[in-house]
């Protein structure tokens, strides 16, 4: 990993909305529309955030049927990795990021929304 690479990284991890989304998404894949509930915010602003972070190679999607899902991306980032650990390490004292996994682990994620593509 070079300097400019170690850059996008960092760059993703300099907003709140994208931590939070980055925190979620390390529980597994999630449908946007699950993002923006448990976020508060927008379609269009979730989207614009996901975006970002997959134009800079942290997260990768796939379309289900009319929907997208996201994750972490497959490809091993050593940079990435730890400073996921080191997001994991704040969701047990920020309270935002602890609400975030609680509506989480609350919602169906199973929804008709998110079929399985088997």
């Amino acid at each position: 990993m070079n300097s400019d690479e170690l850059c996008q990284v960092y760059r993703c991890f300099c907003d709140k909305t994208r931590l939070r989304i980055l925190n979620l998404l390390s529980d597994g894949a999630l449908c946007v529309c699950h993002l923006q509930e448990i976020l508060g915010e927008t379609q269009v602003k979730v989207s614009k955030h996901l975006a970002y972070l997959k134009s800079h190679g942290l997260v990768e999607s796939e379309r289900r049927a009319n929907w997208m899902i996201y994750r972490i991306t497959k490809e091993t980032n050593p940079i990435l990795e730890n400073n996921l650990k080191c997001l994991q390490d704040l969701t047990s004292e920020d309270p935002t990021f602890k609400t975030d996994l609680k509506h989480l682990h609350e919602m169906d994620t199973s929804a008709a929304c998110c079929p399985s593509t088997n």
